[in-house]
This record gives structure tokens, C-alpha cells and sequence, in this order.
């Protein structure tokens, strides 16, 4: 440290010594302002004055070096070799160059600390090459240690000179340049202190040698040529910061019109924030300038946020309450200085609304219930947790009673309310341990899971059924319905919630089909029915594509003639493996899916056609179902049947149950009276099993009443059906109908009937229901026998 101090004070000239620090300075602000011109500069642009700013580093190294030499006082004369001199120059250009090279876009420190020693060596080779190149009149000899200590020194500042030079707090950055200037100055002081001079009078200057005269302008054209560099660097400088000013100004302008929130980021640091960043995050102008994004976003690594892609993220407001949020990334140019822009979407809003949404989407609107898809999500998972659980639960479909009724006479706001005060006992009748759920129309579903022995879920089901058996009040009147409930149990009838859903329905039907307003258990031998119900459901859809299905035709003759008069057309299906089935197995099930209408329609079709091949003087019967009477088209259907098969409307006669009229009267008689518009006669059938209302006979255009078998059954025996099918069949006459017994199974009964004047007679004594073919040969000898 001595000799360093005794080389600066005693060998050197002070004030040279200064304006090579002053000249060091400049060329590094030069350099530096010229690199940032560099990097705002775009193509061809962007090279020149990157190659611009790296010559000037070297010059601003060179002419450092070379007035710290001229300010060195060696008691002799001196001068410099111009080929080392310029090589010099040249190779610290170089090593500058490629130190910058390697350190562009580099965020690893240890690669940026190898660039700072490679540019160092440039440094070193610049200033122990222009030593070489000085020359005496005497000898040189060096301290080797102080060499290598200086050469260590100054490549280790340099290194961190350009580590430092990397990193984004501006403040630390500062310090790269006076760092490097370090460098040149340890290099510089360690070399000199190193150098001995001895004097020689017989030593002599090289006839080449430069003076210091004659190199003193080179020194001082570059010098001159680096201060003006500084100056365009300064302007430039002021131009980008004044550009930049006013971008982040325009910027702010049209972030204030944005509705989400925006943040202009230089690296973590927040320079500019809109009106709805400072609402969303409840901080001033004031205090977002300045503020690091990490605080705003404690969560989120900006450089690991790809640009242009939202992320869900927090945002710590000033009240430290966290607000949800997404984040967008986009770099931009501001003043030729890449930012990043932050844009904030506040998603309280639409977490409230995707909350709002789930709600919907699970909870029934009508009753607030679970709905459908919540009831089979709950199910999925008590099934799957079965195995954890030391006990089981309950299935239990429900399936409100009249309440269609209830709905259709005082509308739809009362049939909702209806269904609120269900839930409502329903629920009371569970309680809230246990899941009640409404599946959509009238259909109930119950999780039961508080308890689930067969006592206890009996008791539970009894319960239910007793609470909506009760009167309900609406708008003042009381209204009663039923509710029919199907049970299943967790795992003793099934584990998966297909399996449970399903046996709970057969129970359900078979509640339904044993009286409503009760409930019954599953049982396997319901999913053996149901399974054989489904699979003649199956076959009967087959059948109505392959034709199986045939008429059978059961004579009608009169009473006192024996004459067939007419014949009933009887439907039979021709099973491919169970032969012929009845139409009592396959009927009910034709109406209750739909399929009768298909069915009744080629009944139609069918008797038309056939019929219009035997006399004229018979007349066909065909049996109306109640579904098939509740379709409008069903007088195009006739119409269309009659037209195809060239059949007069007076020949055919259709036959109508009694319970069709107590649907609606209104409607029942207008379908009448279209279908009497056709030619076509009707018959009320099975009189005397239902209501057998006289006003029926006296309103609608009935030609014919049937008297059932069951009355037939006990006579002439039995006085009671006597007197009845006598009254039955006095009462036709009177009103000028035609009166047909069926069931007429032996001579007596036959005898009996046509002594109190009965119309027609139909049975197993006349003839069984014949096939077509069967039924045109019957025809023919019944003919040849009268």
C-alpha cells in the first residue's frame, strides 16, 4: 500500500492523473447512454450502435490508460511503440466486445461474472500491452506478485461490475460503472508499482518510438471524440425519459378509461396504475407508484407468468384482505424501454355468480330443494362410502297422488305452493339428518341415512305417507292428496345407485299399483316382474314391425233370429315362443306406453278391411281404448280406416267403456259427435260395472248398450242378476237401444236372455272368437245350416 501511495504522489502527474479519471468517467457514461441507445434501437439500427458503444468502451479503457502513462514522471525520457501501442487498442476493443457478447440477455449471475473477466482480460491485455510498449532510456524489471494481484483484482471487479450490470434494481446498477472504473485503476496503480526503472545512458529510444508530444492529440481526438459521444448519449438519454414520460402518461389516460384493473410494471416495480387498480386494491396513486408488484401479488413469480395468459392469483389489499383475482401479462415498448403491463380482472363478481350458478344448477327452484342431479351426486357418494360405514341407508322414491288433478283445477301458482308445503312435511317427517330431494313434476326422492333398519325405515315411510294424507289448506280451501312410496336398502337391495334407484321404483309401482297412498318395500321377485314386463314391452314393439298381431272375430246374432248381425274384432298377439297371448296380458301395458295407439290404430285399419270382404248386413265392433279416445286425430284415424278399406261408416261400430265419460264430459261429447259425423254407430260397453249413469244414455249418441258377463255368470239360477239384466234390457227398449249380452255360455242362459227380449247375444254358446279365416267359414256354414 506504501509504494502504491509513493507511485501515485511521487511519480505521477496529479492533475493528468485526474483528467484520466475524469476522461475514464465520461467514456463510461458515454458508452453505457450509447449501449441503452443500443437496446431502444431496433435492426440494423441496433447493431451499429451496440458495435458504437463497445469501441467506445475500449477507447474510453485505451485513453484512460494512456493519459494515466503520460501522467507518469520516470526521471528519463520515454516514448511509446506504435504497433503495441494500436495493438492495444484493438485488443481491449476485443475483449470488451466479447465479455458484453456473452452477458446480453443472460440472468444467470455466474454466466455474467465469466463475461465480466473475459471483458477484464480485454482490460488486462490493453494495459500490460501498452506497458510493453513504453520504452525507456534504461532498463525495466518488474514485481511479479504485485502483477498477478493487480490482474486478480481487476478481473474480479470487473466480473461484478457486469453481475451488477444485470440486475433490475436501477440504484445497484449505478455501481457497474464505477466498479469497471475500479478495475482499470487497480490494474493500472498495481502495474506501475510493479515497474522498476533503471537509468542507461547507453540505452537508447527506438528511432520508431512515439514521443509523448506526438501521441498527446491522438489521446486527446479520442478523448474529444468520447466526450461528444457523451453529450448524444445525455440527449438521447433525456429523449427516451422525456418519450417514456409522456407514453406513461398516454398510458395512464387510456388505463383510466379501463374497467379492469392495470398496472405498468418496470421489472417489480409499480410506475403507473389506473383508477380501477386503485379501487380493486383500495391504495392510492401514490401509493402504488413505487410499490412492488410482489407485495400487490405475494403469490406470483412475474417471470414465470407467460405473456398474454390469465392466471388465477390473490390480491393483497391495503386493508390486507385478499381479493380474487385474474392476472393477464403483455410486454410492451415505452420510449423504446421494454415494461410490462399487468392487467387485474376482479373475479368477486364472478365467484358469486359461479356460486349462484351451483346453486341452480343443484337446488330445485320450485322448493329449494336438491334437485335431480344433487340427489344423484349425494347417492354416489354414500354408495361409494358404503364400505367406511357401519351401517347402511335407504332409497325412497316418492310419487305424490292426484296431484295432477289438484294442479289442473286451480292452476300452476297453487300446484307450486302445493308442492312447497310437501317438501315442507316431507322434510319435518325425515328430519334434517336425512336428504330430501325433488326429482322434477310430483316425484320425491329421500336419502334416508339417519337409521336404516327395515323397522326403522318402515316406521319413517308410514310416517311420510300419514303427513301428506293430511289436508292440505291453499287459498282457503282444503285439499287432499296421496303419496305413494317405493323403498330400497342400502346394501340388502343393491350397492350401486343404479341398482338402488331402480328396485326403489319397482316398489314404487307396485304402490302405486296396490291402492296409492302407501308404501312398499322391494322385493326381487318386482325386478323379475319388471324385467319380464320390459322385455314384452320389447317383444310387443317388435311385433307391431313383424307382424304378429291378428283379429279374432266373435260373432253377434240376434236374439230371437239366430242371425249374425255383427262381429267383434278381438286382437290376439301370436308370440313367436309363448304362441297366442291374451289381450288381458298385453293390453294394460300397451297403454301405459303408448304403444295402444299404434296397436289400436291397425286394429282399425285391420277390422275395416276384413269387414268389407264378409255381407254387408254385419256390422264390425271395434273396442276404443280410453288413450286412444283422448287423441284429437282419432276421427282422422277412423275416417282414414274407413276410406282405405271401402267400408260404409254405418258398418262399423265403435265400443266405448263407461269410465271415458268421466274424464271430461265436454270434450267426450264433442269426439261423439265428430265421430257421428262419419256414419259410424258407438256402444257402451261393460254396462253396469261402472257408474252407470242414466244421464250418460240420455246426453251421448249411444245406439247400444253391452250388459257384462259377470251379470250372465249365475243365471237363470241366481234372482239378483236376473232381475238386473231384465231391468237392463227393459230399459234399452224404452230408450230405442239395441241390447247385447255377453257371455252367453250355455242353452239356458241363451234361452233366458232371449225370453226377456234381449237384442243380441254374444258367448262361447254362439261361437269362441274365430281368426279371420276361420271367422268367413263360420259365415258360410252358419248360412248353409239355416
Amino acid at each position: 500500500m506504501h509504494a502504491i501511495l509513493i507511485c501515485v504522489t511521487q511519480k505521477h502527474d496529479e492533475q493528468l492523473l485526474f483528467a484520466a479519471a475524469i476522461i475514464c468517467l465520461i467514456g463510461i457514461y458515454a458508452s453505457s447512454a450509447i449501449a441503452s441507445h443500443a437496446a431502444r434501437s431496433e435492426g440494423p439500427s441496433r447493431r451499429k450502435w451496440g458495435i458504437v458503444s463497445i469501441v467506445a468502451a475500449g477507447c474510453t479503457a485505451w485513453a484512460t490508460h494512456m493519459i494515466a502513462l503520460l501522467a507518469f514522471q520516470p526521471g528519463m525520457a520515454a516514448g511509446f511503440e506504435p504497433i503495441l501501442t494500436a495493438l492495444s487498442l484493438l485488443l481491449v476493443i476485443g475483449g470488451i466486445g466479447a465479455g458484453v457478447g456473452l452477458s446480453l440477455d443472460q440472468r444467470d449471475r455466474s454466466r455474467r461474472f465469466v463475461a465480466g473477466v473475459i471483458l477484464g482480460l480485454g482490460v488486462t491485455a490493453l494495459h500490460y500491452v501498452g506497458q510493453a510498449s513504453y520504452r525507456v532510456t534504461g532498463h525495466v524489471s518488474w514485481d511479479m506478485s504485485i502483477v498477478v494481484a493487480s490482474i486478480l483484482g481487476s478481473l474480479g471487479l470487473s466480473g461484478i461490475a457486469l453481475v451488477i450490470a444485470g440486475e433490475r434494481d436501477r440504484s445497484l446498477r449505478r455501481l457497474a460503472g464505477l466498479l469497471l472504473l475500479g478495475s482499470i485503476v487497480v490494474l493500472h496503480l498495481g502495474g506501475m508499482t510493479a515497474l522498476t526503472l533503471t537509468y542507461d545512458p547507453q540505452v537508447l529510444l527506438p528511432p520508431t518510438a512515439i514521443a509523448p508530444s506526438t501521441i498527446a492529440p491522438i489521446i486527446a481526438v479520442v478523448s474529444f471524440g468520447l466526450l461528444t459521444l457523451a453529450f448524444f448519449g445525455l440527449r438521447t438519454t433525456l429523449n427516451a425519459r422525456a418519450q417514456l414520460r409522456r407514453d406513461r402518461e398516454r398510458l395512464r389516460e387510456l388505463a383510466s378509461l379501463a374497467l379492469e384493473g392495470l398496472a405498468v410494471c418496470d421489472g417489480d416495480t409499480i410506475t403507473t396504475a389506473n383508477r380501477s387498480l386503485e379501487h380493486l386494491s383500495g391504495m392510492t396513486q401514490t401509493e402504488l407508484v413505487g410499490c412492488s408488484l410482489t407485495r400487490l401479488l405475494p403469490g406470483l413469480v412475474l417471470g414465470d407468468l407467460p405473456e398474454q395468459e390469465e392466471r388465477e392469483a390473490e390480491l393483497i389489499a391495503a386493508d390486507n384482505q385478499s381479493v380474487p383475482v385474474r392476472v393477464l401479462r403483455k410486454d410492451i415498448s415505452l420510449g423504446h424501454k421494454r415494461q410490462t403491463v399487468i392487467a387485474f380482472r376482479d373475479q368477486r363478481e364472478r365467484l358469486r355468480s359461479e356460486a349462484r350458478l351451483r346453486t341452480l344448477a343443484f337446488t330445485d327452484t320450485v322448493t329449494a330443494l336438491p334437485n335431480r342431479a344433487r340427489f344423484n351426486d349425494l347417492l354416489a357418494h354414500h354408495t361409494a362410502a358404503l364400505r367406511q360405514r357401519d351401517q347402511g341407508f335407504a332409497v325412497l322414491m316418492l310419487d305424490l297422488d292426484r296431484f295432477k288433478v289438484v294442479n289442473d283445477a286451480h292452476g300452476h301458482a297453487m300446484g307450486d305452493e302445493l308442492l312447497r308445503k310437501v317438501a315442507t312435511r316431507l322434510q319435518s317427517a325425515v328430519g334434517e339428518m336425512n336428504v330430501v330431494a325433488r326429482l322434477g313434476g310430483d316425484e320425491f326422492a329421500i336419502l334416508l341415512l339417519d337409521g336404516a333398519t327395515v323397522a326403522q325405515v318402515q316406521s319413517v315411510a308410514a310416517n311420510i305417507v300419514e303427513a301428506i294424507n293430511r289436508a292440505f289448506l291453499l287459498d282457503g280451501q282444503l285439499v287432499h292428496i296421496g303419496i305413494s312410496v317405493g323403498v330400497a336398502i342400502a346394501p340388502l337391495d343393491g350397492t350401486q345407485p343404479e341398482d338402488l334407484l331402480r328396485n326403489a321404483d319397482f316398489a314404487l309401482y307396485k304402490a302405486k299399483g296396490e291402492g296409492k297412498a302407501t308404501f312398499r318395500m322391494f322385493e326381487p321377485v318386482l325386478a323379475e316382474r319388471m324385467q319380464a314386463r320390459s322385455r314384452m314391452e320389447t317383444d310387443m314393439r317388435r311385433a307391431l314391425e313383424t307382424g304378429e298381431f291378428e283379429l279374432h272375430y266373435q260373432p253377434l246374432v240376434d236374439a230371437v233370429t239366430g242371425e249374425v248381425t255383427a262381429a267383434e274384432a278381438l286382437v290376439r298377439w301370436r308370440h313367436p315362443l309363448h304362441g297366442l297371448i291374451s289381450p288381458a296380458d298385453f293390453v294394460p301395458l300397451a297403454e301405459e306406453t303408448g304403444l295402444i295407439m299404434q296397436l289400436g290404430a291397425w286394429v282399425l285399419r285391420t277390422a275395416c278391411t276384413q269387414a268389407a270382404t264378409w255381407p254387408n248386413a254385419i256390422r264390425v265392433a271395434v273396442n276404443l281404448s280410453p288413450v286412444q279416445f283422448r287423441d284429437d286425430q282419432l276421427p282422422e284415424i277412423v275416417s282414414a280406416a274407413l276410406n282405405a278399406a271401402g267400408l260404409e261408416g254405418n258398418r262399423l261400430e265403435l265400443e266405448i267403456t263407461e269410465g271415458v265419460m268421466l274424464d271430461d264430459e265436454e270434450r267426450t261429447f264433442l269426439m261423439l259427435t265428430r265421430l257421428k259425423g262419419l256414419g259410424v254407430s258407438f256402444a257402451m260397453d261393460d254396462f253396469g260395472t261402472g257408474y252407470s249413469s242414466l244421464s250418460y244414455l240420455r246426453r251421448f249418441p249411444f245406439s247400444k248398450i253391452k250388459i257384462d258377463r259377470s251379470f250372465i255368470q249365475l243365471l237363470p239360477e241366481d234372482k239378483e242378476s236376473a232381475a238386473i239384466v231384465r231391468a237392463i234390457i227393459t230399459m234399452g227398449a224404452c230408450l230405442g237401444m239395441t241390447t247385447t249380452v255377453e257371455g252367453v255360455e250355455t242353452a239356458e242362459q241363451y234361452a233366458f236372455v232371449a225370453a226377456a227380449h234381449c237384442t243380441q247375444v254374444q258367448g262361447y254358446h254362439v261361437s269362441r272368437p274365430l281368426p279371420y279365416a276361420e271367422f268367413l267359414g263360420f259365415l258360410t256354414d252358419f248360412k248353409a245350416a239355416a
